[in-house]
Order: structure tokens, then sequence, then C-alpha cells
């Protein structure tokens, strides 16, 4: 066992590398945090899509393929994660799309871990679950439970199983569930005994022995070992997650300016704004979001669950005085739409009588790929009398100090905003405005 003295030693060298995971991923978790209630509520529609005999019979068009898209969007550290997953039909794995039973099994499997909090309880289930020997469906799952589970439950993949072989001097192998419930147990022992250095959340030291594991983080034991791995590969590596960080730095310089725009907008309009709470410390152009806006939303009778996911909604338009979100606006640069739709669904279902604006915000180019998304049939039906428009971010900034100038209320986003075919009139895109569907 590693002592903790060196182990101590090595998590600061991690959290102290700018390009880490745990700096691009972990603590700067603005979409990190939003992903677990999206990959929550995208693991009930597998339950309700099994449980219905809608889920399908591969893993593409199926609510199971909607939950990795949200877990793969979520930095390097992730990648990967949905292959397992793949529908391969010449070796009929993994064999929970033709098999009833087994497809049965694994919604009952995620039903359970849904329903619990208990780990005990959660790893019984995965015991029924590795007895099953439902061919091709492996530890994988982790990577799922992780996001249901994340004090209890460490996410998988080769470049954690060889971070971990490295750190432990071991030889764990990939496939196996007895081999992750033995990992499972070795990392909760040494996460405990750091704790105070890294986090609760098992994502933190999961993180760690990703960048062990893809060798960009040397131990005691390895350090040697590294000149002798292809150098090529490591320095080309090395250079992708570079680049990978400064997009990610611009995507982020995006968002803030977009969410600038309609902080600025809804103030022009005589509206109080909400900024995400994960982002009141951001500013633009040498303003502070904080001082821009309401430091919390106003006191309603929701769950707080569905409060927390509502105070991480980009931007809120509030009437002063009353506080009643009049509008809702939520930014995807090159995140999930779908996870963006769901948490406007979510504020749209906890308000009732909800006349509030829904807005997606998102680049021109992802135009056809909004489109598709809000075309899917669970939503046209739950969010039926309120649609969610489309703004594309080069008409909003094209247009916002005209519509600072000369807007009189929320409406006069009706101008920019897109909806599918089957509101009046027809903009170049061949979609459609949205009319009378605001007020003050």
């Amino acid at each position: 066992m590693l002592e903790t003295a060196p182990l101590t030693e090595l998590i600061d060298r991690y959290k102290s590398d700018s390009e880490s995971v745990y700096n691009t991923w972990f603590i700067n978790g603005g979409e990190r945090m939003k992903a677990f209630r999206t990959i929550r509520r995208g693991v009930r529609d597998v339950v309700d899509g099994i449980a219905e005999g809608t889920f399908g019979n591969d893993f593409k068009g199926s609510p199971l393929e909607t939950v990795l898209a949200a877990i793969t969007e979520q930095k390097q550290v992730f990648e990967g994660a949905a292959h397992p997953f793949y529908w391969k039909p010449k070796l009929r794995i993994p064999d929970i799309y033709e098999n009833e039973a087994n497809k049965h099994k694994f919604g009952g499997f995620l039903q359970a871990c849904l329903a619990t909090n208990q780990t005990e309880r959660i790893l019984a289930e995965i015991s029924g679950l590795a007895d099953a020997r439902i061919k091709g469906l492996g530890p994988a799952v982790a990577n799922i439970l992780y996001f249901l589970h994340p004090t209890a439950i460490p996410p998988f993949n080769t470049a954690m199983l060889n971070g971990f072989n490295a750190l432990f001097a071991d030889k764990k192998k990939l496939g196996s569930w007895e081999s992750y419930l033995a990992m499972r147990e070795v990392i909760l022992n040494a996460n405990e005994r750091v704790r105070n250095h890294l986090s609760k959340d098992l994502g933190a030291f999961s993180g760690l022995l990703y960048e062990i594991g893809t060798g960009r983080l040397p131990i005691g034991n390895n350090t040697e070992a590294v000149p002798a791995l292809e150098k090529a590969k490591l320095e080309k590596a090395a250079q992708a997650r570079h680049s990978a960080v400064l997009e990610e730095r611009r995507e982020e310089s995006e968002h803030t300016r977009i969410q600038h725009l309609l902080i600025t907008i809804g103030r022009a309009l005589r509206y109080e704004v909400h900024v995400a709470r994960n982002d009141r410390h951001r500013a633009y152009d040498g303003q502070s979001f904080a001082l821009l806006t309401v430091p919390d939303l106003p006191p309603r009778e929701w769950p707080d669950e569905v409060r927390e996911t509502v105070r991480l909604i980009d931007v809120l338009w509030l009437e002063p005085g009353t506080g009643e979100i009049v509008g809702a606006f939520e930014v995807e640069k090159s995140t999930s739409i779908y996870s963006g739709i769901l948490r406007l669904e979510d504020l749209a279902r906890s308000i009732p009588d909800c006349g509030c604006d829904l807005y997606l915000v998102a680049p021109n180019r992802r135009e056809k790929e909004v489109m598709a998304q809000l075309a899917r049939p669970a939503f046209r039906h739950s969010l039926d009398g309120l649609p969610i428009a489309f703004i594309p971010f080069g008409d909003l900034s094209e247009h916002c100090k005209a519509i600072c100038t000369f807007g009189e209320n929320r409406s006069i986003l009706k101008k920019i905003a897109r909806t599918l075919p089957g509101g009046v009139g027809n903009n170049p895109a061949g979609l459609h405005i949205l009319e009378g569907h605001g007020g003050p």
C-alpha cells in the first residue's frame, strides 16, 4: 500500500497542474454539476423505455445513447465511455438489445440503483448484475453509476485502470466486475486517508488515476519507465490535451459573452436577472455578474432537487417585485442540447400554469441539431403549449443594442427566436418565428 505522505505529494502535483482533469473538469465543474441531474433523468428514461417496450433494439436512437452522450462530453476523462454500449450485431454484444430478459434485468438494475442511496444495496445490485453474466455488459456500467452515486461508485476506464495498477503495483484487468469491486475497495480506502486533500466525490481520485494512467503524472515507481514509453505518442497526447484545454477556455469565454448579452438585455427591459449560481463569479468586459444579478432565486415551494436544477439555468429573467420567472435561457456552445432542454422542462413543470418563455441559445451552426432535439416526441408532448425556442448567437449579438434600445418587454425576443415548423411566418432557414407567446 502506498504511504499517505507520498500520495499527498502526488495529489499536490495533480492539483497544481492547471491542465489536469482536476482543474479542467472536477473543480471547474459548472457543466459537471449540471450533468448529474441530466444523467439521472436520462437513466429514468432508459428504465421507462424498457418497461414500456420503447427502448429499441440498438444503442443508436435509444435513451441509453443520450445518457452516454452526456457522460462522454465530460472532458477527456470520459472519452470512450460509450464504446462498450455500442451494439455489435456480429458478436451480439452487449446482449441488452435483442434479449428481452437481459434488457429487463438491466432496466431493473438501473431502477434499483436510482431508488436507493444505500451503498450496500447498490453493491448487492452490482453483484446481481454480475451473476446474470450478460454477455458484453461489464463494469463500464460504473461510469453511469458514478453520476447516480458519486461518493460510492468510482468511474472506470482503461486509463484509470492503468493508473490504478501503476499507483498500487497491481495487475487488475478490464472486463471483470470482481476486479472492479476489488479496485473500488482500494480506492475508497486510499481516498478516505487523503480526503482532506481531495474530495468525498470519487471523481477527484479517479481523475488522479486517469492522469497517472495516461503518463502525464509520473509517480515514484514509474518515473524511470516513462522515457521508455513511446515518447512521440506521449508528446502528441500532451499537445492534444493542451489544444483541448485552450479550446475549452475559448468556449467558456464565448459562453460568458453570451450570458453577458442576456443579462444586459434583461436589465435593459427592466427585469431582474439571475445567473447560474456557479457562474456568479464571472465577469465580462470588466462587469461582474455578481453585481449585475440578484444573489439568489426568490423563495418557492419546490423540492430541493428542482430548486438546485433551476439555480443552474444559465440566465433567468424575473419580474421585479414578484420574482416571477418570465424568461429562461440555456446557453449551449458545444455541450448537449438535450441536457439544456431537460433543465428548461424541469423549470416549466415546476411552475404551476407556467407562462415563462424558454430559450436555447446556441451557435448558428447548431440550428439543425437544436431543431432535431426539439422534435423528439417526448418533448413535443411534455411541453405542448409552451414551446422552447432557439436564438442563434449571431442574431443575439447583432441585434442586442437594438433590442435594448427599442424593446419594451420580453416579447421583443420573438423577433429573432425560432421554433419548429407549425408557427406563423417563415424565416430564411425555413423555420418559424414565435408570435404572441410573450408578455410584459
